[in-house]
């Protein structure tokens, strides 16, 4: 051993994409919306997209590291809050019920696996 903490640059990326989404969605009422390809973005959409990015990150790295039940747990809210942003771009609120279903039963899933 170094002495040196090792740190696992995977889980702080996933963190700190987590954490910029907390941090934008906070934002919403001080922020006006950011142009995003020339349409103007509430903070609060933006947060749903950085939020999508950050648990399929966590995903991929703990699906890959063995770590079933974690990995699944971000992949459910990969999907379930991609499709939340996907119905705002959309306009759509079958969209917004599906990935509001999935959220919903990915955290039932969740809480049985945990029993």
């Amino acid at each position: 051993m170094t002495g040196k903490r090792d740190l696992d640059p995977a889980p702080l990326a996933v963190g700190a994409l987590v954490g910029l989404a907390g941090l934008l969605f906070l934002l919403e009422p001080v922020v006006e919306p950011i142009p995003i390809f020339g349409t103007p973005t509430p903070p609060f959409v933006l947060s749903g997209a950085v939020l999508t990015i950050g648990f399929g990150l966590g995903a991929v790295v703990y699906l890959r590291r063995g770590r079933r039940l974690i990995g699944l747990a971000h992949a459910i809210g990969a999907g379930g809050f991609g499709l939340v942003v996907g119905a705002t771009a959309l306009a759509s609120g079958t969209v917004l019920i599906v990935g509001v279903a999935v959220l919903a039963g990915g955290c039932a899933f969740l809480v049985g696996q945990m029993r």
